[in-house]
């Protein structure tokens, strides 16, 4: 049986030693926030899902290789940023075109939309996540564990092994190229 109260390293030391429940206790801890970025990080949220159990299933699958001394939430997080990055090196093999062409589509249907409040402020928020998408990876991933995750910059500067003053300045430029691409949008009702 599984006390709710063991710390993450004990559960993930059981989990490692084969205890299916510890390690279900784990991702019931960690699975909302662990989406939350996921999903700000793909932009989509069927993908987001996907990529999501990709990476709970890598995770269980490397639980040899877990150092107890590390926090559990940054190993899980380092293993689903590296399935956000493959799911975007496979998105990118797409090509230009269909990215062009599913912009094209989502600008027609937030002309068609825009009947509603709460529909405006839906398709605002979609827009969102698919600018948040598409900022490379050197200023997403800074954007996403500051904003998304709670993490401070130092923090996020130790998960992407960095300087706190690179994180900054990545924000800085990520929130700068945001507000460039959603200039055009009206924010009020």
């Amino acid at each position: 049986m599984v006390a709710s109260g063991e710390s993450d390293a004990t559960l993930a030391l059981r989990a490692r030693d084969g205890n299916r429940k510890a390690f279900d206790q784990l991702i019931i801890r960690h699975k909302v926030p662990l989406y939350r970025l996921v999903r700000r990080y793909v932009g989509n949220p069927d993908d987001a899902y996907d990529v999501l159990q990709e990476s709970l299933i890598a995770a269980w699958l490397a639980l040899r290789r877990y150092d107890p001394a590390r926090e559990f939430s940054i190993w899980l997080r380092a293993i689903a940023l590296n399935k956000c990055r493959d799911f975007a090196r496979r998105q990118a093999v797409r090509g230009r075109f269909l990215r062009l062409l599913a912009f094209q589509r989502v600008d027609e249907q937030v002309v068609s939309e825009l009947s509603s409040k709460e529909t405006i402020d839906d398709v605002r928020l979609q827009r969102l996540d698919e600018m948040i998408a598409t900022l490379p990876v050197f200023y997403k991933e800074p954007l996403l564990l500051t904003m998304v995750t709670g993490l401070s910059q130092q923090e996020a500067a130790a998960q992407l092994r960095t300087t706190p003053k690179a994180i900054e300045m990545r924000l800085r430029r990520a929130k700068k190229k945001l507000a460039e691409a959603l200039s055009d949008l009206t924010w009020e009702g």
